[in-house]
């Protein structure tokens, strides 16, 4: 007897289960805020030099409208000059650069990452910096935590980042200078993947086969709450420092998840601890009302050894393999692209955060009905619909922000469906035993948060062309759309055991082609 047998006997969805899942589920709503917050916080208002004042010492809002500035956007970072030298607002005068700060509009932000640092104009790009290194600490964290979570345990991971992501996220308030937040805005990324991926695997681990699909989307439900609350807590908290610490601070909480978060019987039995696999299984049984009284020895406990690199050494796994990193990729690029630039679609940003929040339940419910009759059919026709929707945004004029909302709207429901169906998608298509050891799950996640990594950087696509980054959020899902074809379909057939099983006939291993790789690998086999 295996441990999914074992698993299927004590209950694969009982009340140990359900209880486990209210554990991993809570810290999702803080994951949200922490993933989203940089929308508020480092808003970039509408703004004026302070120099252009035509009365020494006046503040700009005093003598000028900033909404004005959507037809001027030369005022907001120089200084138009007369024939003299002198200030002047006339249209044709040579411009000089602004020496005395900004005027920033209050109207809806009282202060932001921006206002206080002036991260316009010259420094601009350093605010864009900022999002793409929160979104490295989230790469590095899914590398650095994926491989230690497999060293030492799921549950001492989960602790310990969720002890970094309150004392980081806290200190974020804090930061003296732009340099010591985005620091600490790095250790917040990778303590956030550190907590997201170990909950993942330590929930997944503890669920019967059967339950796992509704299960893993219990999460993605909580995450779509913190995305809703934060529109309301943002919108009565608008002081950038004031709101990182309401939705930091609350992490301390979770110092009672110490006596309350189980560890891992899977791999407790995985690293030879039976003992304690079974103590915790027992327990299980026990509040799921199905007590046990088999001996331990009847758990299989030999682990086939394999690495990453198996998923791309034969041919149809490395096709199926290449394809499913770059669905992560696609999805997790366009999903950010869209949830961190809701400024750009020309509505009230709380409106427009609060009706991307309520998107995600949709979406969510959705594929509950839709995967069990295809996984294939699901990922490419909601690919299809986010990529298309994105793409006909650009013909959208900017008067009509509330059309342009709409259109932005429904390339996020596409994109939160697909992101919630390649999860378990990936898990089946790149066979059981490889994902037992996360190594296809890590890899997916490697090249999802690369993704996020340049979402932000997309906004420097728009001096190319104001429409090249919902171009590129089109054209990246209807690509994906199109390879989804050439996966198989996995839904109510068996899947798969080992990659031989999947090559058949066709089995041929490339040594040669990966030898240097493959080496490589041994020196951090579990690396991801």
């Amino acid at each position: 007897m295996n441990f999914d047998e074992i698993i299927c006997l004590i209950g694969g969805f009982g009340k140990f289960q359900k209880i486990l899942y209210v554990w991993i589920c809570l810290p999702q709503i803080f994951l949200a805020f922490h993933n989203l917050v940089s929308v508020f916080t480092e808003a970039v208002p509408p703004h004026l030099c302070s120099s252009s004042s035509p009365a020494a010492g006046a503040p700009a809002s005093s003598y000028f409208n900033f909404s004005h500035l959507d037809g001027r956007p030369e005022l907001s970072c120089t200084v138009p000059l007369n024939h003299s030298g002198a200030v002047a607002l006339g249209d044709g005068h040579p411009a000089g650069r602004c020496q005395r700060g900004w005027e920033y509009s209050t109207e809806t932000f009282q202060s932001t990452t921006v206002t206080e640092w002036d991260l316009v104009c010259d420094s601009a790009n350093l605010n864009i910096m900022g999002s793409s290194i929160y979104m490295l600490g989230l790469l590095v964290g899914a590398v650095l935590f994926g491989s230690l979570a497999d060293k030492y345990g799921r549950r001492i991971i989960i602790l310990f980042n969720l002890a970094i992501q309150a004392v980081s996220g806290v200190g974020v308030a804090f930061a003296p200078n732009f340099y010591v937040y985005i620091a600490l805005r790095f250790m917040v990324g990778t303590s956030v993947s550190g907590v997201t991926m170990s909950a993942f695997v330590l929930g997944i681990e503890w669920t019967g086969c059967k339950q796992r699909m509704l299960a893993a989307l219990i999460t993605d439900y909580f995450f779509g709450a913190g995305y809703i609350l934060l529109a309301g807590i943002a919108y009565l908290i608008r002081d950038w420092r004031k709101l990182q610490l309401a939705i930091s601070a609350p992490g301390f909480l979770f110092i009672f998840y110490i006596w309350v978060l189980p560890k891992s019987a899977r791999w407790l039995i995985a690293n030879d601890r039976k003992e304690e696999a079974w103590e915790l299984i027992r327990k299980a049984a026990q509040m799921n009302g199905k007590p046990l009284t088999k001996d331990l020895e009847m758990l299989k406990t030999e682990v086939k050894k394999n690495h990453f690199l198996d998923l791309v050494r034969t041919p149809k796994m490395r096709k199926q393999s290449l394809i499913v990193f770059y669905l992560w990729f696609a999805n997790v690029l366009v999903y950010y692209d869209l949830s961190l630039n809701i400024s750009d679609f020309g509505m009230n940003i709380y409106l427009t955060q609060l009706i991307f929040g309520l998107v995600e339940m949709p979406a969510l419910t959705i594929t509950l009905f839709t995967l069990n009759r295809s996984r294939k059919f699901s990922q490419l026709v909601f690919l299809a619909v986010g990529g298309t929707a994105c793409l006909l945004t650009i013909f959208i004029p900017s008067e009509l922000s509330v059309i342009k909302t709409v259109l932005a709207m429904i390339g996020k429901f596409g994109i939160t469906a697909s992101l919630s169906i390649i999860y378990l998608y990936s898990v089946e298509v790149l066979t059981v035993y490889v994902c037992h050891r996360q190594n296809g799950i890590g890899m997916g996640s490697m090249c999802a948060r690369i993704g996020g990594v340049l979402a932000p950087l997309m906004y420097l696509l728009r001096r190319i062309s104001p429409q090249a980054p919902m171009v590129l959020c089109g054209l990246c899902p209807l690509l994906g759309s199109a390879l989804t074809l050439l996966l198989p379909e996995t839904a109510n057939k068996p899947l798969p055991d080992t990659i031989e099983d999947v090559e058949g006939s066709n089995l041929r291993f490339d040594n040669t082609t990966f030898r240097p790789l493959f080496l490589v690998s041994q020196l951090c086999s579990n690396c991801l």
